[in-house]
């Protein structure tokens, strides 16, 4: 399974930003797909998950101004972000949660991270 981020770079504070993520490989169904950013230490905090059944649960730092996207037709999840602040300043990951065949449990899978850069 590959997970593949794109749309970081930067932006000024109130500018917008759109990232994108798609899933490929081997993949029988994704349950959640969700945007998260890099915490303190290894922890990585959640940004915007989005169920199967379409339900989105946003960060209170970032709710009302980020909108996730999720296509399942064509596994993408992806992430507007509208006025941004320099406190969005971050690496943003991906995850899949992620059944390989109809048998099989869940699996995260992680992209590789894309930067995005507020300045003030």
């Amino acid at each position: 399974v590959h997970i593949v981020e794109s749309g970081g770079g930067l932006a000024q504070r109130g500018g917008s930003l759109r990232l994108s993520c798609a899933a490929s490989g081997t993949i029988f169904s994704i349950s959640t797909m969700a945007w998260y950013r890099q915490g303190a230490g290894n922890w990585r905090d959640p940004v915007a998950i989005v169920s199967n059944d379409g339900s989105v649960t946003y960060s209170d730092s970032v709710r009302g101004r980020f909108t996730a996207f999720r296509d399942d037709a064509k596994m993408t999840l992806d992430l507007q972000m509208s006025n941004l602040e320099p406190d969005d300043t971050n690496v943003y990951y991906c995850k899949a949660v992620v059944r390989h065949n109809s048998q099989s449990a869940l699996f995260n899978h992680w992209g590789q991270g894309t930067q995005v850069t507020v300045s003030s």
